[in-house]
């Protein structure tokens, strides 16, 4: 269904696309001819994948060092990207997460996900916004959320709130900026195991069950299925699709009874959370 030119000229930025999700994206949408740019808070991570693409397949990648926390910062990355040339889609993926009691989160915790997940994601949208809508163009907005956006989940409290905001912001952009030729979708994933995210959401130990106990398909998902999954909802294919949340998890959500993941930890002690809090890398 993807040909190699599904997303030829494409201009496509992929926020957090250095590791995880965001770089499985982006090489795909690379296989499928865009012109890729990614950005991060870490060079040598961004100089990584870059080196990677170049490597396997002769494609340059731009790379911006960009705090998407920091407005003023997010506006000068568009500067520099649209001095090269308009972007066609952004790819809000950037996020943050990890598993704590919510009764005992600092409000530098919270805002520690809130900044980069909510107001990250609202920063780099309205940024393409303007400048689409000031230039009489179209363009796309991908959104990565969780589950838990849909649903609530425990123990994640700050990353449900922040998803279920940019939910909030995709269904109402994608009515506001509908008549300016602009799209707005999101995806929202089931387990979709990157490094990063299972050091802080599946600690050794933690769990009993292994994930795929709790999935219909009984196995977690493929990056490559999210990111077809991705390039089509940016493609052309989707010209008339906008406002929607696609579920891709394995039945877990839809016909597993939308367990959120935490209920083995509803029964944990001050114990089991303080082994799992000295377990965390320091910062």
């Amino acid at each position: 269904m993807l040909s190699p030119d599904t997303l030829a000229g494409r201009r496509i930025l992929v926020t957090g696309g250095g590791t995880g999700l965001g770089r499985s994206m982006g090489r795909r949408f690379i296989e499928l001819g865009a012109s890729l740019t990614i950005c991060g808070r870490r060079a040598e991570v961004l100089e990584a994948m870059a080196k990677e693409c170049r490597a396997d397949y002769g494609a340059e990648v731009a790379t911006e060092v960009c705090d998407i926390r920091d407005a003023a910062a997010v506006e000068a990355m568009m500067d520099r990207i649209w001095q090269r040339g308009p972007l066609d889609v952004l790819v809000n993926n950037a996020a943050g997460n990890f598993l704590a009691q919510t009764h005992r989160l600092s409000p530098r915790a919270v805002d520690a996900v809130l900044n980069i997940v909510l107001h990250g994601s609202a920063y780099c949208t309205i940024a393409c916004g303007r400048r689409w809508i000031d230039a009489g163009r179209g363009g796309t907005v991908l959104s990565i959320l969780t589950l838990s956006a849909l649903h609530g989940a425990p123990f994640t409290v700050p990353s449900a709130m922040a998803k279920a905001g940019v939910l909030a912001m995709t269904r109402s952009l994608a009515v506001e900026w509908g008549p300016k030729g602009i799209r707005l979708n999101a995806i929202a994933p089931g387990n979709f195991p990157t490094p990063d995210a299972t050091a802080r959401l599946q600690p050794a130990g933690a769990f009993r069950a292994p994930a795929e106990r709790g999935i219909p398909l009984r196995r977690v998902g493929e990056h490559r299925e999210l990111a077809d999954l991705a390039a089509f909802l940016i493609s052309d294919m989707a010209a008339y699709i906008t406002g929607e949340a696609v579920v891709i998890d394995g039945g877990k959500r839809w016909l597993g009874g939308a367990r959120s993941g935490g209920e083995e930890m509803l029964d944990w002690t001050d114990a089991d959370w303080a082994a799992l809090r000295a377990s965390r890398p320091k910062a």
